[in-house]
């Protein structure tokens, strides 16, 4: 499986109940590795009767020990299994990069980051508040934040560490008992991770792990009548449908779904400071990232010079295996490279102002060259649709009424930056970009596992991150008692 052969868990098996089981129906799936395309392993299949099996422990640890657990305890656990996952970075990282494509040295990060949403939900456990309520004489009215009981959570491939970190770390934070569907295309980590949480004692059935297909397990888990809310992380598509399924049980939905994130350079933003973040933000994880910039918008002044220096650093960009640590790894799958390379012939009549360079690229792996289009008109499909690959596009603008209606001109509205030294502008365009997040002479601010994070318009509904997300994985009863 690995390099070493040396897992201390079994990626074969479900966990359900604090127990390694394997799946009921007794199928599997092949577990590939993008970098080569060789079949490295199989993982289960799971199938509706493992999901219920699953949300049944759940219901019995919230009614059984996990369920009287303070919040101390659990912000103890939280920041035990914090502690565990760093000793394990290397590890992990190996997995993931083995898994998902990306280089080593951006796994590494992941795990780190994972690390730190346990630290920071373990610390924020006991901290999460009521208030009360001035009201009528003879009356005190008091709010609880309860957990909503069985949480789902359906975990994409592209992220499995840090989107574990912020949706079941909060879960578990606030008491829920979890059911998670990993992505089928990489879910090695998930399961370490699950084998990590059941080392430091988190009680059996707290968190319940079936890998399968999303038709199959994940539809199973949706449409669950034992689970009290989804969360989902994926494509508008998917999660279009994922909310259909959860509202036959009227079950409430945290939906992150995709992006068309503009980065917007005005003719006195520092462009020294902003051309590193100009490019990774689109080709980190080639690409294959919701909060990915694809659209750079650039001042008609600056163009040029914007374009021309963001294309020298993609004819540096080097593209080969994950565990050669280079700039950029493989897609996910075969399917993944096909899409992307049905969006690079929709650019074969654009300019090309620089692309990447293949490096001992294995000719089974799923690569492809990074590419900066230039002089795309905003309405291009390349500027209006997701690409989720590693493919920029460079936009000019006339005025600052123009770069807003190219910004606000998607259906997306995840992430947004800026970039000028005009305070005035950037509190004008801060305001007026239709986004979850902006950034303003920055993007991604680090990661942020306390900036909350989330989208509108189709990049989805509802926060993760930081306190917010906390609020979602729980619900708010009203007491009003009468004293006279």
């Amino acid at each position: 499986m690995t390099e070493n052969n040396d897992l201390w868990f079994d990626p074969s098996k479900c966990l359900i109940n604090g127990e390694w089981v394997a799946p009921v129906g007794g199928e599997y799936l092949a577990l590939e590795n993008p970098s080569t395309g060789e079949v490295i392993g199989q993982i289960a299949r799971g199938q509706a009767a493992d999901i219920d099996a699953a949300v049944g422990a759940a219901q019995a640890a919230r009614d059984g020990e996990w369920g009287r657990w303070s919040a101390l305890q659990r912000g103890r656990m939280l920041t035990e299994l914090g502690r565990l996952v760093l000793t394990k970075t290397e590890e992990l990282a190996r997995l993931e990069a083995q898994d998902v494509g990306k280089p080593l040295k951006q796994a590494r990060a992941d795990a780190i980051a994972l690390a730190r949403y346990l630290e920071f939900y373990g610390g924020a456990a006991d901290k999460l508040h009521g208030e009360t309520i001035p009201y009528l004489e003879g009356y005190t009215v008091y709010t609880l934040r309860e957990p909503h009981g069985v949480t789902g959570h359906i975990v994409p491939w592209n992220y499995p560490m840090q989107i574990i970190g912020r949706s079941v770390g909060a879960a578990l934070a606030t008491g829920n008992a979890c059911v998670l569907k990993p992505a089928e295309d990489a879910c090695l980590t998930a399961l370490a991770f699950a084998d990590l949480a059941r080392q430091v004692g988190l009680p059996a059935g707290a968190l319940n792990v079936v890998p399968g297909l999303g038709g199959e397990a994940g539809a199973a888990l949706t449409g669950h009548g034992g689970v009290n809310h989804i969360s989902f992380t994926g494509s508008v598509m998917t999660g279009s449908m994922v909310q259909a399924s959860a509202a036959k049980n009227v079950v409430p939905v945290t939906l992150e779904l995709g992006g068309k994130s503009p980065q917007i350079v005005f003719e006195d933003a520092d462009i020294d400071a902003a051309l590193p973040f100009l490019v990774n933000a689109g080709i980190q994880n080639a690409g294959q990232t919701c909060s990915a910039s694809s659209r750079i918008l650039i001042h008609k002044n600056v163009y040029d010079q914007v374009v021309e220096r963001m294309a020298a650093r993609y004819g540096e960009l080097r593209v080969g295996p994950a565990m050669d640590d280079l700039d950029v790894g493989p897609l996910i799958s075969a399917k993944q490279k096909g899409i992307i390379d049905g969006f690079l012939d929709l650019g074969s009549d654009l300019e090309a102002a620089g692309r990447g360079v293949l490096e001992n690229a294995p000719d089974g792996g799923n690569y492809v060259r990074p590419t900066l289009f230039a002089g795309v008109d905003a309405h291009h499909a390349l500027a209006q649709d997701e690409i989720f690959g590693p493919v920029q596009v460079a936009i000019a603008f006339e005025d600052e009424a123009e770069a807003l209606a190219i910004a606000n001109g998607t259906d997306y509205g995840l992430v947004a930056s800026v970039w000028t030294a005009n305070g005035a502008r950037q509190m004008r365009m801060a305001k007026a970009i239709r986004s979850g997040q902006v950034f303003i002479n920055n993007y991604g601010a680090g990661g942020g596992v306390e900036l909350p994070f989330g989208g509108v318009g189709k990049s989805g509904h509802g926060r993760e991150k930081g306190f917010e997300a906390l609020y979602g994985f729980t619900t708010l009863k009203t007491v009003a008692a009468y004293h006279g």
